[in-house]
């Protein structure tokens, strides 16, 4: 692990802060934290030290979207589409996602560093597959922003912008991740099921109540996956919001073209003419014109938002297949958890079974047991009598003791029978 994380990471990391400013993070409160920052065009990653206001800054993220990527508390995951990242909280994987970059939590972790190892070799795979420009550029532009090569190129077959690709690799990370537990889960619950089901003791006992405590807090995790992928699935707006490579081409080409149309128009003769300076002595416009032009550029402004929007709400089919792949892989992995939670309600519903077959057992001795008690008892009572100090004849005959003892014992055996038959009669007791 060690040596996997040199090769990729330099060994000191470089702060993106200047030295003039450490001593305003000293007076706010601010520690520097590590960030793995891996590079959409090359492909490099190098560790950088970000304070959070910084990386605030740099991401245009507020707070509480920093807060969720903290280790040192424990949030469900979740993943938060916003105007120019990504927000990624995926068991293992916290990560900042942009156009440009991907800013993941520094960490020893073996799935933080196979993920950084998973995002280079697809972008380097990927490399001259699919080309990604914006409105402006020379060449045109196909649906959604994406231009490819021609027929004597490589195509790619993967041909998602870099934020989708960063995505898609920590949904797969965090679903091998909860998959292999499930699957770890599975091979050391079945033979301890089987176990408990052949000896119950009270070691095996705990060792399934341990078991079942751990199949429940990875089902609700697993469970959470994906419901935030279902709920992203659901709701069109948000994964529109997500295509950070296709607003940021958006912007540029208003931010380039606006420039142009600065700079000059072209005439009707073909020269271009260079609008005059404004003359300082000019008389400024009335004010129903400034409100006018306000509520004109108001307007407009909010036009071109809800076209934006509504022609990003309708290229959302890759993004939406690419969470309906993972949402497959998760339901998968919470029915093999459902599946085992089945196993073990079973296997408790057998032992109880076992448990309440060995108890009726007990009662049934027990009430044998009474019944030869009662039995027994008559040769007590018979010697009470005959114990007493009264005389009679009977104490004369040699022979008398041997038939009161033969008929009180077959007085007792009739009598046993008798309980019997009527145990059997109420069904107490099979016979």
């Amino acid at each position: 692990m060690e040596e996997l994380k040199e090769r990729l990471l330099p060994t000191k990391p470089v702060s993106v802060i200047n030295p003039r400013d450490v001593l305003g993070l000293k007076k706010h409160g601010q520690t520097l934290r590590s960030w793995i920052r891996v590079d959409a065009a090359t492909g490099q990653s190098q560790v950088i030290e970000v304070d959070k206001f910084t990386m605030m800054k740099r991401c245009d993220l507020p707070a509480r979207d920093l807060r969720l990527l903290d280790p040192l508390f424990v949030y469900p995951s979740t993943i938060l589409g916003r105007e120019k990242a990504i927000v990624v909280n995926l068991e293992q994987i916290r990560c900042i996602i942009t156009s440009d970059e991907v800013l993941l939590l520094n960490s020893l972790d073996h799935y933080v560093l196979q993920y950084v190892v998973e995002l280079q070799r697809r972008l380097k795979a990927a490399g001259d597959g699919d080309v990604w420009q914006s409105e402006s550029s020379d060449f045109g532009i196909k649906k959604g922003g994406r231009n490819f090569q021609g027929v004597f190129g490589c195509i790619s077959p993967d041909y998602l912008p870099f934020e989708f690709k960063a995505l898609e690799v920590a949904l797969e990370a965090a679903c091998t991740f909860l998959d292999s537990q499930a699957a770890e889960l599975e091979i050391e619950a079945y033979p301890l099921l089987d176990e408990l089901t052949s000896k119950i003791s009270t070691s095996n006992l705990e060792r399934v109540r341990r078991l079942k405590s751990r199949l429940v807090a990875l089902t609700r995790r697993v469970q959470k996956v994906r419901d935030e992928i279902e709920q992203l699935m659901d709701d069109d707006g948000d994964m529109a919001e997500m295509y950070l490579t296709e607003k940021k081409g958006k912007m540029e080409s208003v931010y380039y073209g606006g420039d142009q149309s600065m700079v000059g128009h072209r005439s009707t003769d073909g020269i271009q003419s260079i609008s005059a300076p404004i003359s300082p002595v000019s008389s400024p416009p009335p004010p129903n014109a400034r409100r006018l032009d306000r509520n004109l550029s108001l307007a407009k402004s909010r036009i071109e938002s809800t076209r934006s929007s509504e022609s990003a709400t309708e290229n959302i089919d890759e993004l939406e297949m690419l969470l309906e792949a993972y949402f497959v892989v998760t339901d998968s992995t919470l029915n093999k958890l459902t599946s085992l939670k089945e196993y073990i309600d079973d296997t408790e519903d057998f032992i109880n079974i076992q448990l309440d077959n060995v108890r009726n057992q007990l009662i049934q001795f027990e009430l044998l047991l009474t019944t030869a008690t009662f039995v027994v008892a008559l040769f007590g009572v018979v010697a009470g009598i005959f114990g007493m100090n009264f005389g009679i004849s009977l104490f004369d005959d040699p022979s008398a003791f041997k038939w009161v003892l033969v008929l009180t014992g077959v007085s007792g055996v009739i009598l046993f029978c008798s309980f019997l038959l009527f145990f059997k009669h109420k069904r107490l007791m099979p016979l």
